[in-house]
This record gives structure tokens, C-alpha cells and sequence, in this order.
């Protein structure tokens, strides 16, 4: 008898282990790399929890040109990697024909729709996060003029800066916005030199707060805010101690989250296809308080935004989104 129960449990043991090597998560970054203190390493991070949580170990894998995309989905779905989760729009090309190859392989996209029944798509609200920062820009602006600075010029983008200037000009319709982009193809989120001449030319106009939403290269926009002794707006990851004192607050984005939701409903054989949009009501979006900006925060601002998010979350507020109009009217 005692045999019989030893091998049993150890049945269950071996079935465990052969349960835990069924998961084995991937992550393929976007341009800029994990280390970018913004997108990427909000999924960087989700990961990194997952394994910190759960002891399974994962595999990632840095692009340094579009080319690699399709590779490096193929390489990890190949080699037995389930889910791979593609960081940025920038995939979706690459994704849907990996996808196709490999349908027994769970995918998941962040920022784009891939209708596939085997893709996971993550596609988040943040109009509504960047209406929240761009009332607590207004509030903090003393010389009546902001800034936003975009990475790649598209649709996504637009919609950044569509709500940003809706909470800018809802709080204060009397402020003037300076907008630009810096450039047409994904390069444009790694370059954080052009990033920080775009501030600085901002800054040479008036602005004295600006919102970046370029990934690396936005982190030569907080440079730039810091050096002139101005304030910068963070964005996906929160990067207030970027420049302690010198960045109003970050609108987060949580791909964190979402990467290790994905990790975690494949591990639990909870997984699910297609679209998760994530805002305001669902966690997905927010804005970062805490050592760092809390003497920049005053009681009327947090109060202000705090009743913003909730009217937002109730519906009292709609923020427009550029991607269903293509158009701002702000």
C-alpha cells in the first residue's frame, strides 16, 4: 500500500512539472529595448513579476530593426514558447502571419487588433489618462503655454495628444498648446536627441510643462524640461524619479499588468482571444503620485483630478478619441 501512495504523489509531482514546462512565456520587445523607462519596460516589468510570482522563468528577445520582427516571433513560437507576446503596433505584420503558422500557439499583441483566434489583443484608453495629465499640466502652468512631444507620427499618437489637449483646454481654455512629432517611422520612439531639441524649442516658445509620449526618445524631452528648470509629463511606465522634482507626474499605462494577466490566464488555463481595452474604469490607465511629485501636487490639483477620473469612469466626461474620427477638435 505504501508504494502505491508513494507512486502516486509522485505521479501528481511529475504531472505538476510537466504542467509547469507547458508554460513557457515570451516577450519580444519593441524598438528602445527593455531599458527604455517607459513602454517597453512596463512589459519588462509585468514580466519580471510574473517570474518573481510564479518561479517560471521567461524568454525575451530586444529588436534593433523592423526586420527582426518576424524572426523573432517565428524563433520563440518554433522553439516551443507559449504565450509570445508582441510589445507595440509595430508587430501587427509580423504577428499575423507568425500567427497563422502556429495556431496552437497563444499570441498576444499590445496596442494593436489582430483578429486571429488564437491572438490575445491589448489596446488601451489612453485618451482618458492623458485628458487626467493634461488637467494637472493646465493647473500647473504659469506661463499659460504647454507642450506635447510624440513619438511616431500616427493615429495612436494623435490620440495621446488629442486627450491631452482636451484636459489642458477643459481646465483652462485660455492656454496655448505647442504640439510636435518626431518623425514617420518607429525610429521615432529611440531618439532622444531629437527629443530634446523638440523641448527645448517648445521651451524657447513659453511652454513650461511638457507631455512626452515617444518612448526612449521622450526621455530627452524630461532631460530637457529638467535642464531648463521646467516640468516634464512622464508616460507608460511611471518616471517621476526620472528627474525627481522636475516631472509633474507620468501617465501611466499598464502594460505591466496586461503582460502578466496574459502570462498568468496561460498559466492557469484561463486564456482568452481577442480584445481587452483597458482605461480609467478597468485600472489601465492612471496617473503617477508619489515621493517624487508630491510637493509639485497640491491638495486643489489632486482634487481636481480625482473627481475628473470619476466622472470620466461615470460617463459625465467623454473624452474624445482621436482613432474613431481621425480628427481632434481641440
Amino acid at each position: 500500500m505504501k508504494s502505491v501512495i508513494l507512486g502516486a504523489a509522485a505521479a501528481v509531482l511529475l504531472a505538476g512539472t510537466a504542467l509547469a514546462q507547458e508554460i513557457q512565456p515570451a516577450v519580444v520587445y519593441d524598438l528602445g529595448g527593455k531599458n527604455d523607462k517607459s513602454f517597453n519596460e512596463a512589459a519588462f516589468i509585468g514580466a519580471e513579476k510574473f517570474k518573481a510570482d510564479t518561479g517560471i522563468d521567461y524568454r525575451d528577445f530586444e529588436i534593433q530593426n523592423d526586420s527582426q520582427r518576424e524572426q523573432a516571433l517565428r524563433n520563440f513560437a518554433r522553439r516551443g514558447a507559449n504565450p509570445v507576446i508582441a510589445i507595440g503596433f509595430l508587430h501587427a505584420n509580423a504577428l499575423t502571419k507568425v500567427a497563422k503558422e502556429f495556431p496552437d500557439t497563444q499570441f498576444a499583441i499590445v496596442d494593436e487588433k489582430v483578429d486571429l483566434p488564437n491572438v490575445r489583443s491589448i489596446v488601451f484608453k489612453e485618451h482618458e489618462g492623458s485628458y487626467i495629465v493634461g488637467k494637472l499640466a493646465a493647473m500647473a502652468s504659469q506661463s499659460g503655454k504647454v507642450g506635447f512631444v510624440g513619438g511616431m507620427d500616427i493615429q495612436l499618437i494623435r490620440k495621446f495628444a488629442c486627450g491631452y489637449k482636451q484636459g489642458v483646454k477643459e481646465t483652462n481654455a485660455d492656454i496655448e498648446i505647442l504640439e510636435n512629432m518626431t518623425g514617420s517611422t518607429g525610429a521615432a520612439f529611440n531618439d532622444p536627441v531629437k527629443g530634446g531639441e523638440l523641448a527645448k524649442s517648445q521651451i524657447d516658445r513659453g511652454a513650461d510643462v511638457i507631455y512626452h509620449a515617444a518612448g526612449a526618445t521622450g526621455l530627452g524631452v524630461l532631460q530637457a524640461a529638467a535642464d531648463a528648470g521646467k516640468l516634464g509629463i512622464g508616460v507608460d511606465s511611471n518616471q517621476n524619479a526620472v528627474h525627481p522634482g522636475k516631472v509633474l507626474t507620468s501617465m501611466l499605462k499598464r502594460v505591466d499588468v496586461a503582460v502578466e494577466k496574459a502570462f498568468t490566464d496561460a498559466k492557469d488555463g484561463n486564456w482568452t482571444s481577442g480584445v481587452y481595452s483597458l482605461g480609467l474604469a478597468e485600472d489601465g490607465v492612471d496617473w503617477a503620485l508619489d515621493d517624487n511629485n508630491k510637493a509639485l501636487i497640491t491638495d486643489e490639483m489632486k482634487a481636481a483630478v480625482d473627481q475628473a477620473k470619476a466622472d470620466i469612469i461615470s460617463g459625465k466626461i467623454v473624452v474624445h478619441d482621436y482613432m474613431a474620427t481621425e480628427s481632434c477638435p481641440f
